[in-house]
């Protein structure tokens, strides 16, 4: 008990307190959230990601253990999703929306802040998430997108979105910089490690500002299913993955605590965009995160006791 009220002091309270800051702070001056978001997008998030691959190991069966279970992972999530829409008769819009909810998870300013707090003594772990918010990036806008739009008729993924991800080339970058073991003059690395540090504040402040302005209505049985298929069927999903592959220790703990993250600001996005219950969405979003303050702790929890 004593490590569960440490978790939740130590990780999670300073993740909401950041969040509750931002959505205060939305709320009193009226912040540019486009303006936020393309701060993180092209500045922030692309410079963390840059500086943690650069700075350490990650050895070729790592990448392929990461790999083969964020693969699994998603298919069996992509199947469950999909008996469950199957299972209650959802209609192709609701169906849609509630595949992405369950499928997609916000791996970056809610999951990479979180991992970044979790391994604070161990930068493999946040490694681990970037690589996970990598592989999110590339389902969004192939399943993610393809899901949504396929409502009207449409079913393209879109590679395009993809390549114009900065992050996708702060990794390529990132690794090339550590394969060769190219040096980094002290007065480029110092302003890049200023950047990095402050990423956590932001993302956080940033999403904080999105949900700023709770909208909570017609909440249905559909509605908490999708939330309990993000942070509780997700999460068990990720444990047999993880014992069917026999990862262990740190990299097994990663992979789990990264399984339990809330709900994607992208599929609230693409509900808005193709009309898929966009009311739904950003509700499932919002509840999602919050509900997340105490799955993720058990999560955290549990992946010490476990691993």
């Amino acid at each position: 008990m004593k490590i569960l009220f440490q978790i939740l002091l130590q990780i999670i309270f300073p993740v909401f307190f950041l969040l509750g800051l931002g959505a205060l702070l939305h709320r009193l001056f009226q912040f540019d959230l486009q303006t936020l978001s393309r701060l993180l997008t092209y500045l922030f998030l692309p410079t963390i990601i840059f500086a943690n691959i650069y700075q350490n190991e990650m050895t070729p069966s790592l990448l392929l253990d990461i790999g083969g279970f964020l693969l699994i992972q998603f298919l069996l999530l992509a199947t469950l999703a999909h008996l469950m829409t199957k299972v209650f008769k959802m209609d192709k819009k609701l169906s849609s929306t509630f595949k992405n909810s369950v499928v997609l998870n916000n791996s970056g300013n809610f999951g990479l802040p979180v991992s970044q707090l979790v391994f604070q003594a161990n930068p493999i772990g946040a490694s681990i998430q970037i690589m996970v918010m990598m592989f999110q990036n590339i389902i969004t806008y192939t399943y993610g997108l393809m899901t949504a739009a396929s409502t009207e008729g449409k079913g393209a993924m879109n590679i395009k979105e993809i390549l114009k991800t900065p992050i996708l080339y702060a990794l390529i970058l990132g690794l090339i910089f550590y394969s060769f073991d190219i040096s980094i003059p002290s007065y480029i690395w110092t302003p890049l490690e200023n950047i990095a540090d402050a990423f956590l504040a932001v993302a956080l402040i940033t999403l904080g500002v999105q949900v700023a302005y709770p909208k909570l209505e017609n909440l249905s049985f559909i509605f908490f299913l999708g939330i309990a298929g993000r942070l509780i069927i997700a999460p068990l999903t990720a444990l047999a993955v993880i014992a069917l592959l026999g990862i262990e220790g740190t990299i097994a703990q990663a992979l789990f605590i990264a399984s339990s993250f809330p709900m994607s600001r992208n599929s609230a996005l693409f509900a808005l965009m193709y009309r898929n219950y966009e009311d739904y969405a950003a509700q499932a979003v919002l509840v999602s995160t919050l509900l997340s303050s105490v799955t993720v702790t058990i999560v955290i929890y549990a992946s010490r006791l476990l691993f």
